[in-house]
Parts: structure tokens; sequence; C-alpha cells
């Protein structure tokens, strides 16, 4: 089932009765059955959200996402028992080689290039070049040709100079926090399947709690590139609006196409964290990646 996103930015009372969840604001109370929700963005810093609300939304694999002064994500809350196995596939997570990780994030870097490279060609934008460069993938891409496709991409995606930057001009904004929302998706999926975000296959800096999370959404940012470029056909502000981040959230349900079905990006997320999970139990070698546009 398709899971329910909310978004909160004005004063609101959460609780909860009978596994419902009860909102509360200045002109209405409305509830909504937990099991159908998937994610939640607190951003007003008066909203009041009770002990049991979280504990229960937790308990649902609920991935509650809170903003910082500035109105941008900066934290999230995540269940901490999510699989009936977990001890053992955090042991064989642990325990996986080198040589597996290696190859694991050569599977990511080339599917990330052929999907920037799909991206462009939407756009009829030059893209042949990023073919090239997913060729030369090599093993742990000792040769980083993520780094070079990523600077042929940012170069050839825009009509104007853009210059891509974690705290730069627009539209920068709306990209980080595009990326910010699925971050905690993968999060999400992968604390579903039983693994644990703060041990990579590649990304492995000691401050990052979400390093699995950064290494498996690098395919699925140009689903989120795409949906910023429609975003600016829509509105003229240059401001991360609540509109804006409205539009932005509705990534997390746009549909991606598996060979055997279309899905929701929200579950097919979590077909790519379980065939992860099937590669450091041995039952696989590949990872399962849709196609971002059919």
């Amino acid at each position: 089932m398709l899971k329910r996103t909310l978004f909160f930015g004005n004063k609101t009372s959460i609780t909860t009765h009978l596994e419902q969840l009860v909102i509360k604001t200045t002109t209405r109370e409305t509830t909504i059955p937990i099991e159908d929700i998937g994610f939640i963005v607190l951003e007003h810093p008066e909203i009041y959200i009770s002990i049991t609300s979280l504990t229960k939304l937790s308990n649902n694999n609920v991935a509650v996402i809170f903003c910082d002064a500035k109105h941008m994500p900066c934290s999230m809350l995540l269940n901490l028992n999510n699989h009936y196995i977990q001890q053992e596939l955090f042991s064989q997570q642990i325990k996986a080689s080198e040589p597996l990780k290696k190859q694991l994030w050569q599977q990511v870097v080339k599917t990330k290039i052929n999907y920037q490279a799909e991206h462009l060609k939407k756009r009829n934008k030059p893209y042949n070049v990023l073919n090239h460069f997913e060729g030369k993938v090599l093993s742990g891409d000792t040769s980083n040709m993520e780094g070079a496709a990523a600077s042929y991409y940012w170069k050839n995606l825009f009509d104007f100079n853009f210059k891509r930057e974690r705290y730069g001009e627009y539209p920068n904004t709306f990209l980080n926090y595009g990326y910010i929302i699925l971050r905690a998706a993968v999060a999400r999926a992968i604390a579903g399947s039983g693994l644990l975000s703060t041990l990579g296959i590649h990304h492995h800096n000691k401050y990052n709690a979400f390093c699995l999370a950064d290494d498996i959404m690098e395919p699925y940012r140009p689903l989120v590139d795409a949906k910023v470029m429609e975003i600016m056909t829509q509105f003229n502000e240059h401001d991360l609006t609540t509109p804006i981040k409205a539009a932005l959230l509705t990534v997390l349900t746009q549909t991606v196409y598996f060979e055997d079905c279309k899905s929701p990006l929200m579950i097919a997320i979590t077909r790519t964290t379980n065939s992860l999970q099937q590669c450091y139990t041995g039952t696989s070698r590949k990872l399962l990646y849709p196609k971002l546009w059919n």
C-alpha cells in the first residue's frame, strides 16, 4: 500500500487515539490511521507531538523528519527494531568483504551515470559522453568516473550557468531539500530491510549516521533533479516556499519502472534495499534499481 506523506508547516497539536493520529490546528481537527503514513515532516517550531505518537509512528516504521530554524530538514526519527532477524543481518552487513562492497559501489555508480544520461537525453541535451564514462567505471570506481560524470551532467543540464553547491544559490536550495527527503526515504527503507544506515559501502564519514543511505540514493538523484526542473517552470519564486516544498515531497509517489511492474518511488526504494540485504546474505550479487522513466 502506498503510504501518505504529511507536511506540517503551521502550529499543530499531534496526539493519538485508537491507533489514529489526531491532528488539531486552530481551525480544525482530523484523524489519520497511523498505518497509512510513511513520512511526516515537522517544520513549525511550535508543533506539539506526544511521546506516544512518536512511539507508535516509530513502531509502524514512519520516518519523522524534524526541521531546523531555517525550515530545512535536520534530523529524523527511525525505528531501531524493524526486522525479525535484525541481529543476523547486522552481522552479515558488518562482515561484508571489501571486494563485495567495491562491486556494489561499481553498480551504484554505473546506474547513476546511466540515469544522468537518460535525464539529459530527455531534455534534448548532449549525453553521449556519459555513456562513455559509464563504460569506464571500475570496481570501487577507483578512477572516479562518478565525479567526471557529475561535472559534465551539471554543466549541461540547465540552460543557464549553474554550479552545484551544497550551500549555493537557486536552484541549489530546491535540489538540497529534495535530496534530504530522498535520503530520509532511503534511510527508512534500509531500516525496514533490517540494515544499518551507518555502515556504508562507499561513504564512510565518521560524523555521518546515514552513509549507506547516501550510497543507495545516488541513482535516484536524477528523479529529484527532474522534479526541480519541473517546479522551476511552475513557480517564479526562488525561495523555498511551502507550496514548493509540498511539490518536492511528491517525488516520493512518482512512478518508476521495474521489468515486471511499475511502482511508486517509496515502494521501489524498498525493493532496492531488500536487494542489498540479499547481497549481504549471499543470495544475490546484484542491486535492483528501477528505470526512472519509461
